[in-house]
């Protein structure tokens, strides 16, 4: 992760974000000022971002939104003020209605955003400053800028170094976000178009979403429209000698579907009540290579930890390595 440090200064009404990059200043330049790079880090994981409009010149503007888990849109404008170009830019960031109108129920605040050499590639500091100590408190600790912002900085990495070089041959990765909240990646070789059909086309999903060997997906309901549920029924494999014929099930309903980019569901153990869990799923390409992310959001750290200790992890890559290696050498 970048974000090496992160200071509230109430005295002079700042937060002030840090982060090493093992990139030149050029780079990091062009990932900030590139939208279509830049939205790749500026939301957090549960929250990306789309920048709808870039006119990025002194005097200009830029809107934004970032998309919630239950397609709710949370609007953003910059107003840039000053631009040193490969330095440093300055914006007014304010949160925004659709249209791109300030809010006047939101404070605004001033955006600072400095690039310098350091002895390993790049320091960033990026420095918000507020009207009020009751803005400041508003936005960095009652609505969460701080963990947002290391979050979405801690994405960084995997567009400056690209996501071959980042995830290649790593097998699924789990990053702890908060107490409730978790993200796992995964790169496997091959285009987003066939991995979104692997997710959602019950006969591919047969084939490569059963966790360890010895099991079988004896269900397999997808939902395919927001508002449809889903329901994957998974038995050990009668042909095996010595299975006990467990097994369980899951079941969920489709919040979110933005084919062939992010899919959003709910999800629960089947026949229970819950605990239920929130699970978004994004897909990237870069250069014939996807990155397969899931970030999942749980009730409680309780649930979180239990959850994990099932081998839940273990499970996926077993997955993911099948559908690699029986889906993807010989595409269907």
């Amino acid at each position: 992760m970048p974000v090496t440090d992160v200071t509230i200064d109430e005295n002079n009404l700042t937060v002030t974000v840090i982060a090493d990059f093992a990139h030149p200043v050029e780079r990091v330049w062009q990932l900030h000022t590139d939208p279509r790079r830049l939205e790749r880090v500026w939301g957090p994981p549960a929250a990306p971002a789309t920048f709808t409009e870039w006119d990025f010149r002194q005097g200009g503007r830029a809107f934004y939104y970032m998309t919630g888990t239950r397609d709710e849109r949370y609007w953003g404008r910059w107003d840039i003020l000053d631009i040193d170009p490969g330095h440093s830019f300055k914006v007014i960031d304010s949160f925004a209605d659709e249209h791109g109108e300030p809010s006047t129920a939101l404070p605004a605040s001033r955006m600072s955003f400095v690039l310098e050499p350091a002895a390993n590639g790049t320091r960033f500091t990026l420095t918000t400053t507020f009207e009020t100590l009751d803005d400041l408190r508003k936005i960095a600790q009652e609505m969460g800028m701080t963990d947002g912002l290391s979050q979405a900085m801690s994405q960084a990495d995997a567009v400056l170094d690209g996501i071959r070089q980042t995830y290649q041959g790593r097998v699924a990765h789990l990053e702890v976000l908060s107490d409730t909240g978790v993200k796992i990646t995964r790169a496997i070789e091959a285009p987003r178009t066939l991995i979104w059909r692997a997710y959602n086309d019950p006969e591919m999903i047969r084939r490569w979403m059963l966790g360890p060997d010895g099991w079988v997906m004896s269900e397999c309901k997808v939902a395919r429209e927001v508002g449809q549920t889903f329901r994957y029924v998974w038995t050990t494999d009668p042909t095996v000698p010595g299975q006990q014929g467990e097994s369980f099930g899951l079941e969920g309903e489709l919040l979110l579907c933005q084919e062939p980019f992010r899919a959003v569901t709910t999800e629960r153990m089947l026949g229970t009540e819950g605990p239920e869990t929130i699970n978004d799923l994004t897909l990237v390409e870069e250069d014939g290579i996807t990155l397969v992310t899931t970030v999942i959001e749980y009730p409680d750290a309780q649930t979180r930890d239990m959850i994990l200790g099932t081998g839940m992890i273990e499970g996926m890559e077993h997955s993911y390595a099948r559908l690699e290696r029986s889906l993807l050498a010989e595409p269907v």
